[in-house]
């Protein structure tokens, strides 16, 4: 039976995944960041790639048997957007054309948004997509995107509709969740501090040419802390800004593409809070959190189809 091997060096972590006869087996780690510190510097992203590949590569054919391998994919760019680049990418793209040439099969290039949304598709049965126009949002501690994406000729283009025009929705959740001293990423960490807030709040979202800005998210919770406010209820407030600002920012993109199917991908969208709010006021597709974190199942996926 046909495979396809797709390989992915995100900010964050390490991955590479099989997809086969609809059927997607994955491996992959996490990078190490210290205790304290907001990221990782793009050298030691690199470093640890490097050295998480061998193992990873033979964990993945141990879990997921002998493949008979036709192409590798791998994620080259954060976005397909023009001047889009990462150093880290290198290294998941130098291991796959590596791999393609070595056993002479194709190689094809993806970027890491398409990856995510491709594999927010197939976790929620939504493929049949990918054939159409829809609209995604690309939520992580590197994005808050909301793209529109169209057939084409490498499966689908993305064109992008609108953003955050500074700080980032997981760069905001991990910021305060760091200073509320969860271990970074703070998402996890600071969905359990939410849940156990019983306070509502009440958003005023403005956006500006439809983009959104959440510097101010993050000093409103710095102050909400200064002033004693509990952990929980700050918690609760972050997330449910968050999730405010992407129906505005979802509400004026229909307005403009009208009322397109949508899917919502990256690791932020995998806290329940966000996504119970958004679901109740649209009709709206998630990914499991397995396929809502960095991972290469979009990557093998999308390489299948290609």
């Amino acid at each position: 039976m046909s495979a396809y091997l797709g390989f992915d060096t995100s900010n964050y972590t390490t991955s590479v995944a099989v997809f086969s006869d609809n059927n997607i087996c994955q491996v992959k780690k996490l990078l190490p960041v210290k205790q304290g510190e907001k990221g990782i510097r793009q050298s030691d992203a690199v470093f640890h790639h490097t050295k998480a590949y061998p193992s990873l590569v033979c964990e993945l054919f141990e879990k997921c048997g002998n493949q008979n391998i036709k192409a590798v994919g791998a994620s080259v760019t954060p976005t397909t957007q023009q001047g889009s680049y990462m150093p880290c990418f290198l290294v998941g793209e130098g291991v796959a054309r590596s791999f393609a040439a070595i056993n002479g099969i194709p190689f094809f290039a993806f970027s890491h948004q398409q990856g995510h949304i491709a594999a927010a598709l197939y976790s929620a049965d939504k493929t049949e997509l990918l054939e159409q126009r829809f609209l995604a949002f690309h939520i992580s501690g590197g994005t808050t995107d909301l793209i529109l994406c169209e057939p084409g000729d490498n499966i689908f283009k993305t064109t992008l509709v609108a953003c955050s025009s500074d700080l980032k929705a997981g760069q905001a959740v991990d910021r305060i969740g760091v200073k509320m001293g969860l271990a970074f990423p703070a998402g996890v960490g600071v969905e359990k501090l939410a849940l156990n807030s019983d306070k509502s709040f009440k958003n005023k979202i403005k956006l500006k040419d439809g983009m959104c800005s959440l510097s101010g998210l993050e000093n409103k919770c710095l102050k909400m802390l200064e002033k004693g406010e509990t952990k929980e209820d700050v918690s609760k407030f972050l997330l449910t800004y968050i999730a405010d600002t992407l129906t505005e920012m979802l509400n004026n993109a229909f307005l403009e593409h009208g009322n397109l199917p949508v899917v919502f991908a990256g690791g932020v969208m995998s806290n329940s809070i966000i996504k119970n709010i958004i679901t109740s006021r649209f009709e709206a597709s998630f990914a499991e959190p397995e396929f809502s974190c960095d991972n290469a199942a979009g990557i093998a996926l999308l390489t299948s189809l290609k």
